[in-house]
């Protein structure tokens, strides 16, 4: 039975094909940082916070996971069709895709979160 699961994780590694599963990561992970960051900006709001750094970090947090998002992206997208299919680059994508989720899921907290410390000391 595991030889059998086996040979089909390894027909199903064969022929995904990384740039397009990369792209997909890409655009789900932009969907959850972005509600993540605006549900965490919205929670600073309503805690009392009176200042315009909550907004200022929703704009700055947004138009910098762009760039971070693009470069992860890039990276995949410029592979060449035979590259594109090879399951020898399974553990650089897997390494990949967890600093991109790591980034999108992680960073909406800590960076509110700094700007919530900064916020409190001014």
């Amino acid at each position: 039975m595991n030889d059998v699961l086996s040979q089909e994780r390894k027909a199903y590694v064969h022929h995904r094909d990384w740039r397009k599963s990369m792209s997909d990561n890409v655009a789900y992970a932009l969907l959850v940082y972005t509600g993540l960051q605006i549900w965490v900006t919205v929670k600073a709001l309503k805690a009392g916070s009176d200042s315009i750094l909550p907004y200022l970090a929703l704009i700055i947090l947004v138009a910098g996971i762009i760039p971070a998002c693009r470069w992860f992206e890039r990276r995949w997208r410029d592979l060449s069709d035979d590259d594109a299919h090879d399951p020898s680059l399974a553990g650089a994508f897997r390494s990949d895709l967890l600093r991109l989720w790591l980034l999108a899921v992680g960073l909406p907290f800590l960076l509110t979160g700094c700007f919530k410390g900064v916020t409190a000391i001014f």
